[in-house]
């Protein structure tokens, strides 16, 4: 019974999204905003010896892993919009990606995939994705897989996964697929140290979208998302996002009363505002300006966006946030929810060139969702053809 209880619960939440029957009186306080298109950037050339350098020169070894076919599937033009916007928290059976999946790769490719992830983003970025990966396997371990549909596509079939297979999925509905398998690659674009370009990774609760433009890497929009939000891995707890959780406290737990005033809305939060299919957008800035925060509480405040930023390689992360640091003045910091832990409580951090939000769902500790995004940059616009 409580098996069925889970999969049931599993299912409704993603035919309907998470906080659905609070995101209408959340969106009549919390305002969206079109983005102001920002001039065009120029791109600088890399070098071979450079991290763009080494990134090209591992998406070239994976493509060579390839045959045709394989190389078909993960490549699509930088300026196919369709392709740049498919990327989603929900899990395969509900949201369908594109690119090579990485249960059909060979433990080569495997191993080339994640060889370059691990020059794209920084030690703690790539154990994040492999964190999250690791939860999507719980979750099926777990009993989190079987039965679901598409919204729209009628009742849940019931469906699910036989002895090392995927469930039936495909439209109309059919099994939710939970595992470390159910993760896409894309390219956008060809590995170029000149041309812009894109390497696209995720699946249940992630969505890495890598800009390189020349020198200049981005990671917006990122999904990085959990559940299990806490799990078990060879004996050890893993948490992919404790720390984003632990400093997100730290800092709420810093400011004094009349600072909390400020901070803190009036109103509960029950998602993400511009979580996947949300482009294009900002929010009206709520809560605290960062220049009415010490010092001390302005480091606590950049150590939280770093969780997001640093995700990303150590040289293009520290680009990043000292531009983010550079308009403090213009960013803000909004709270919703308990300000003690234990609680399921959200947070938003938003300035010029960058928007976090962390939104745990439905004030579960277990299910979280972030969203990272440049309302002025986000998949590279500023560098476009």
């Amino acid at each position: 019974m409580k098996r069925k209880l889970i999969i049931i619960g599993i299912c409704l939440g993603a035919l309907l999204p998470a906080g659905w029957l609070l995101r209408a009186a959340q969106q009549q306080r919390t305002q969206k905003i079109a983005t102001t298109p920002a001039s065009p950037l120029r791109i600088t050339p890399a070098k071979d010896g450079d991290t763009t350098g080494k990134t090209v020169a591992a998406a070239k070894a994976l493509l060579a892993t390839l045959d045709e076919a394989g190389r078909a599937k993960v490549s699509f033009a930088f300026d196919n919009h369709d392709q740049k916007v498919k990327w989603s928290n929900f899990p395969t059976g509900i949201f369908e990606r594109n690119g090579l999946r990485m249960g059909d790769l060979k433990p080569a490719q495997r191993e080339a995939v994640f060889n370059l992830l691990a020059i794209a983003l920084s030690k703690q970025g790539l154990q994040k994705v492999k964190d999250i990966m690791e939860g999507d396997e719980a979750l099926k371990t777990s009993g989190g897989g079987p039965g679901g549909g598409r919204p729209g596509g009628g009742p849940p079939p019931g469906g699910g996964r036989g002895p090392g297979g995927r469930g039936p999925g495909g439209p109309g509905g059919g099994g939710l697929n939970f595992s470390r398998d159910e993760y896409y690659l894309a390219f956008l674009g060809a590995p170029s140290l000149t041309e812009p370009w894109m390497i696209q990774f995720g699946g249940h609760h992630l969505a890495i979208n890598v800009t390189i433009a020349g020198k200049a890497n981005l990671l917006t929009p990122s999904l990085p998302a959990a559940q299990p939000a806490t799990f078990k891995l060879n004996g050890e707890t893993v948490r992919p996002l404790g720390d984003e959780y632990n400093k997100g406290f730290a800092l709420i737990s810093a400011l004094d009363e009349a600072q909390l005033k400020q901070a803190v809305l009036p109103y509960q939060m029950g998602d993400m505002v511009l979580g996947a299919g949300e482009d294009g957008k900002t929010i009206a800035p709520e809560g605290i300006k960062v220049s009415a925060l010490n010092k001390a509480q302005q480091e606590k405040l950049w150590d939280v966006v770093y969780e997001w930023v640093g995700t990303l390689n150590d040289e293009a992360a520290a680009a990043k946030m000292a531009e983010i640091k550079a308009n403090a003045n213009e960013t803000w910091f909004a709270w919703s929810g308990p300000t003690t832990k234990g609680s399921g409580s959200y947070y938003r951090i938003q300035g010029p060139t960058v928007l976090i939000e962390f939104s745990p769902q439905r004030g579960d500790t277990e299910h979280i969702h972030t969203i990272y995004r440049d309302p002025t940059n986000d998949y590279g616009a500023r560098f476009a053809k």
